[in-house]
């Protein structure tokens, strides 16, 4: 049989084996509408690829908050609006607790770690997760000190610049990564240390490269895996790479162990592995360990970073918020170091800081979820298994919560008296079981490297520059490359 013969067979026995799935499922008068899937391709031909939430927002519009997509033969269900995916995540919220099994992801991490962890593994690591971060310090300086220390380095290395146009990337990215590097390592790096570049542009490309159509290929048709380009050999490479550096790590500070001086999140995981309890036997591993701090390492650096990005291009974009912003800073803090405590103090300030994280939208559709078992959920038959999408985009946009859901305006977190106030919408880091493990460390970062910037600095763009709010391709939402000015004002 020559290749071309082998090959329309194989295009055959895909067509038919979709044709009975897509029967098999339309029976099911109960499962959620959906665009009419192709054969093998599905409903790829009217995906976004590089934004594909955009996609999911029109679908909604015709189909309703819960909805099909078929990509491939995998077919996904969509949550929209933030009331449906509160329903979820809350109301139902051990229903859809679950990962699904996606073949890039669960050949990373093969169910190891936190973010793709499934079952009673995940539980452990995210309460282990949960604790350590809550219990970081153990007398010794706190997470609070070490953000100040570090807003600190990056106000210096600003400052060198001495205004002139400079693109703020690397260093924005630095300093946020060596918070996280602390509670991991208890190490801080200079901002052109070789090692936190390169640790640094492994995360930068695998966020890239997820977006790639042959990503998407490849976890819809991962038999043709050696067909397709190398995107997803290239995520595997660099996660492998990242890994060996974690492992020369840890192994490094398992010789230098004493579990009565616990320094960081890997020596308290390490003691939790002498403890010898079954359960600790069971889940505290080294593949669990390696897995926990890749995925901490890139969760705590690719978020925070992009949002104070964000933040700077917007202050920029609109130099009479930027302004009121430095009015109230110089009003409740002056010269002094920026703390958690001023926020309460400063309710202008802290809806700049919500609204940016609401506009910028990192993660618009977050990480899918699954389904623990069978579920009818709002009228709709949902198997085992499934993959669930929670378009956090569409509860960031959704126009029943937020008065100008396109536009960039704080006002949607202040009362009419100028007073901070909450919206249950703005969900950002997710909510449920499932949410960010990092979210308080992630608040804490954010308020006090923001206020810190733009008490030392005025942002302005360079002579000329156009600045364009259009998120860059990649599989979150962060901002085109662009300069900056950092005029001094201390």
């Amino acid at each position: 049989m020559d290749l071309v013969t082998l090959l329309l067979s194989f295009i055959i026995i895909l067509f038919l084996v979709n044709t009975f799935m897509s029967q098999r499922q339309g029976n099911d008068k109960n499962s959620p509408p959906g665009p009419t899937p192709l054969p093998i391709i599905g409903n790829i031909h009217i995906l976004d690829i590089g934004k594909p939430y955009k996609t999911f927002v029109q679908l909604a519009k015709k189909y309703g908050t819960v909805f099909t997509f078929r990509i491939g033969m995998s077919k996904s269900i969509v949550l929209c609006g933030y009331e449906t995916i509160k329903d979820a995540l809350i109301n139902h919220a051990e229903l859809f607790a679950e990962r699904p099994d996606i073949p890039l992801f669960s050949q990373a991490s093969k169910g190891h770690g936190i973010v793709f962890a499934t079952g009673e593994n995940w539980k452990a690591m995210r309460r282990f997760t949960l604790s350590t971060l809550r219990d970081y310090g153990m007398g010794r300086r706190t997470i609070e000190d070490k953000i100040t220390e570090e807003s600190e380095h990056l106000i210096q290395k600003l400052k060198s610049y001495e205004g002139k146009p400079f693109d703020n990337v690397t260093s924005i990215y630095a300093a946020v990564t060596n918070i996280i590097v602390s509670i991991l390592l208890s190490k801080r790096f200079d901002y052109e240390d070789p090692t936190i570049l390169r640790l640094m542009g492994l995360v930068n490309e695998n966020v890239k490269l997820l977006s790639s159509p042959w990503v998407i290929l490849y976890n819809s048709f991962p038999f043709l895996a050696k067909l397709l380009p190398g995107a997803h050999k290239t995520i595997f490479e660099n996660v492998k790479e990242f890994e060996n550096f974690i492992v020369r790590t840890f192994t490094k500070h398992k010789k230098e162990l004493d579990v009565n001086d616990q320094r960081n999140l890997i020596d308290a995981f390490l003691a939790k592995q002498q403890e010898g309890k079954p359960e600790n036997i069971k889940y505290f591993t080294n593949v669990n360990l390696t897995s926990l701090v890749g995925d901490l390492f890139g969760a705590g650096m690719e978020t925070t970073s992009t949002t104070l990005r964000w933040g700077i291009l917007l202050m920029m974009k609109y130099p009479e918020i930027q302004k009121k912003v430095q009015n109230e800073i110089e009003k409740v803090i002056g010269l002094a170091q920026p703390q958690m405590e001023h926020r309460k103090e400063m309710p202008y300030t802290d809806a700049v800081i919500h609204e940016i994280q609401r506009f910028g939208d990192i993660a618009p559709a977050a990480v899918p979820h699954a389904t623990t078992r069978d579920v009818t959920f709002r009228g709709y038959f949902i198997p085992k298994g499934a993959t669930v999408i929670t378009l956090i985009h569409s509860a960031l946009r959704d126009k029943d919560y937020f008065e100008k859901p396109e536009e960039f305006y704080p006002e949607h977190f202040l009362d009419s008296a100028g007073n901070f106030k909450k919206n249950e919408a703005f969900i950002p880091f997710s909510i449920g079981k499932r949410s960010c493990a990092g979210e308080t460390l992630a608040k804490m970062e954010i308020f006090i490297f923001f206020t810190s910037l733009l008490q030392n600095f005025t942002f302005l763009p360079p002579a000329g520059a156009k600045l364009d709010l259009t998120p860059a391709m990649g599989s979150t939402n962060a901002p085109q490359p662009y300069e900056i000015c950092a005029v001094s004002r201390i």
